[in-house]
């Protein structure tokens, strides 16, 4: 059998991500971890494993296959929930437990399903469908859900249905998160459960202040577009109000200023107290977190504002078992990110928390990067004092429950995967992984180069042993709030293959990127420009100082999505350093992209244009003297194909020559099929040895 190719390896594989175990409960109260894992590191249809902790024994407990008798048929609903979520393997995708465990909830096609105790078989809901994100109530006796725009709930015991919360009208939605929310705020949910499970708090989004755009398909004329509310920069959001719902269908509105107020942007209603929730200005300098009344009044726990903007963290905020509030704050004097409660910090200077994964009787859980923002370690904050829970160099991430903790841990010593689970901090087993491995031998070299002390990864052909210059391809991301030089062997295999075809590969991460303090991350404020391309200049001027075997006279630079707009900066604004650029998926003016990312970085349009004008790449199309490459999905509603095409437009009325490559029926994050994904990376390397050659590798 002939050996398949590394991009066709990597498609079929879903970068290598398919056979892992993910989506971890850790169910204390049953005594067992649940979590998903497809059959192989070629499946796609993931299945949902229990892990008994008493024997340490994996057993599967729903096989789609038995429940489906065909192809999975996804809602349109559900299809975009997995576009934010960056979802492509199919089966069981998420699912949904009550407080112990006993009790499981999960969709197939729009089809509900339930395990209504340990040990029983899996039951469909009689439930309206399509039925889209599924959760179980804290106490395991009743399901919320969303069909229609409108919420329902079934009792699994009975199975009575019944209506919570009407959709009123085509606008109008319960229980989903709009479209900034899934995409920008890491915030999907629409809805959430108290901890009696007597009532929920529930989204309710409406979509008619926002503007139409329509995503055609031009390689099937037949087909109508599809009209999506995209909430560009500088246009209305969707107006979005958070109520109080009994189980008996009363429903009373939160009260806060949402004229000042507009963005929902947490909601946390723990085992501690009264629910939480921060709400945020549209400029993001200004948000309060408030604790909400049963009449649905809420009082101020913290007033938080920042030059900048303020930063949202995963798990925050919520409050302590002793009532505190705890949040993130930025500490400028010593610029650190760090954990508080009620205004005071908790956690030393220098340890940059990144997100919180639980608030319990034993204290805090988080991830945090130390002085070295490659690693991400687990850390627990418990009675005035902290401890990191992972102990090998890499990136970590756990989820936790009461004395039990799943820890997920990469390494820059190794390409697997390893999943252990620790009760009270030792380890007691682990979850096996069925992944693939690349059928390639990855040698990142980690470097911090520079004056301003930037984060790279170098990686070289393997077999060159110096002598001879290489051409250099820069990959990178670039943008904010996004980190690609990691200490993760496994982070480097896409790299790694494009070394071997004759390069050298230059991954770095510049100002705006996380685990460095808020000074680093927010110094972007206003111009998403200079620095970017400052920083990868930067880079690549200090490797090739300290590396003779670059050659900085042939460099390219490729990327997707902020990485697209990047490269196709370079080749307009620095000719002089980048000699050839594959733009993907880019962004070419920011007054395209949406309300929540944009604004953030460059305040709104009509306040701010000259910050807009600055970062755009239109006007700079007369600039262009080197190749440049513009690859875009046409099905993309994130980055919509009108970014290439316009600065395309821009370029052909300059009389600049270039090359743009429409995929049909691609989104932001669709994989194609392997063979396509081969052939479009082969496409990219043959445009950079056409144009800055390669070296020559023997045999």
């Amino acid at each position: 059998m002939a050996e398949v190719s590394y991009p066709r390896q990597a498609a079929r594989t879903l970068r290598f991500s398919l056979g892992l175990p993910r989506n971890f409960a850790v169910c204390s109260g049953a005594n067992r971890i649940l979590f998903l894992r497809s059959a192989s590191g070629e499946d796609r249809v993931n299945r949902l494993w229990s892990l008994d902790l008493e024997s340490m024994t994996e057993t599967v407990l729903v096989e789609p296959a038995d429940l489906l008798s065909g192809d999975e048929d996804l809602p349109p609903e559900e299809r975009a929930r997995r576009e934010r979520a960056r979802e492509a393997a199919g089966g069981i995708v998420s699912f949904s437990t009550g407080a112990e465990g006993r009790a499981v909830a999960f969709t197939l096609s729009g089809r509900l399903f339930a395990i209504p105790a340990l040990g029983a078989d899996p039951v469909e809901m009689a439930a309206e469908g399509p039925v889209i994100q599924p959760r179980i109530d804290p106490t395991g006796k009743r399901i919320a859900y969303v069909n229609g725009g409108a919420l329902r709930v079934i009792e699994i015991d009975s199975q009575q249905d019944r209506v919570l919360a009407e959709s009123d009208g085509p606008e109008g939605t319960w229980g989903l998160a709009e479209f900034v929310a899934g995409e920008e705020m890491d915030r999907p949910e629409g809805f959430w459960w108290s901890p009696d499970g007597r009532s929920l708090l529930v989204a309710r989004v409406d979509n008619a202040p926002v503007q139409r755009w329509w995503i055609a398909d031009p390689a099937n004329p037949e087909r109508p577009p599809v009209e999506t509310a995209y909430p560009a920069a500088g246009t209305a959001n969707a107006d979005v109000s958070l109520w109080l719902v009994s189980l008996e269908g009363r429903r009373t509105e939160v009260v806060w200023d949402r004229v000042a107020f507009e963005y929902l942007t947490r909601v946390n209603w723990g085992p501690f107290g009264e629910p939480v929730i921060q709400v945020m200005s549209r400029d993001q300098r200004r948000a309060l977190v408030l604790a909400v009344a049963d009449d649905g009044s809420t009082r101020t726990l913290r007033i938080e504002s920042d030059d900048s903007w303020i930063e949202l963290l995963e798990g925050l905020p919520c409050l302590l078992s002793d009532g505190r509030l705890v949040h993130s704050m930025d500490d400028y004097e010593a610029d650190t990110r760090c954990l508080a409660a009620d205004g005071e910090p908790l956690t030393p200077p220098g340890l940059q928390v990144r997100s919180v994964i639980e608030v319990g009787e034993r204290g805090v859980v988080f991830c945090a990067a130390e002085a070295d923002a490659t690693q991400l370690h687990v850390f627990r904050w418990a009675n005035g004092h902290t401890e990191r829970l992972s102990s090998e160099p890499g990136i970590h991430l756990g989820v936790s429950s009461g004395d039990l903790m799943v820890l997920t841990s990469r390494s820059p010593d190794r390409m697997e995967v390893r999943t252990t689970v620790l009760r009270n901090g030792e380890v007691i087993g682990g979850v096996a992984s069925v992944a693939d491995e690349p059928s390639l031998e990855v040698s990142p070299q980690l470097l911090v180069v520079g004056a301003s002390r930037l984060n790279v990864a170098l990686l070289l052909p393997r077999g060159h042993s110096g002598g001879s210059r290489l051409p250099v391809i820069m990959s990178p991301y670039g943008g904010p709030h996004a980190q690609r030089v990691v200490a993760s062997r496994s982070f480097y295999s896409a790299p790694q293959w494009i070394a071997d075809q004759g390069f050298a590969v230059v991954v770095a991460d510049g100002r705006g990127s996380p685990g460095r303090g808020p000074a680093w991350e927010k110094s972007i404020r206003g111009d998403l420009s200079r620095h970017a391309l400052d920083d990868q200049v930067e880079a690549l001027q200090a490797l090739g100082a300290e590396h003779p075997e670059l050659d900085l006279e042939r460099v390219g630079i490729r990327g997707a999505s902020f990485g697209g707009y990047l490269s196709a900066l370079a080749v307009l604004r620095r000719p002089d350093v980048f000699h050839a650029a594959v733009a993907t998926a880019s962004v070419t003016d920011w007054r395209l992209y949406d309300t929540f990312y944009t604004e953030r970085y460059l305040g709104h349009p009509d306040e701010e244009p000259d910050n807009y004008s600055r970062s755009s790449l239109l006007d700079d199309a007369p600039k262009l003297e080197r190749p440049l490459l513009l690859v875009h999905g046409l099905a993309d509603d994130n980055v919509v194909v009108a970014h290439s095409l316009r600065l395309s437009g821009a370029l052909l009325a300059a009389g600049k020559a270039h090359q743009l490559l429409p995929l049909t029926g691609v989104t932001h994050v669709t994989a194609p099929d392997d063979v396509v994904a081969e052939n479009l990376l082969t496409l990219e390397i043959d445009f950079f040895r056409s144009h800055l050659g390669a070296w020559p590798i023997a045999g």
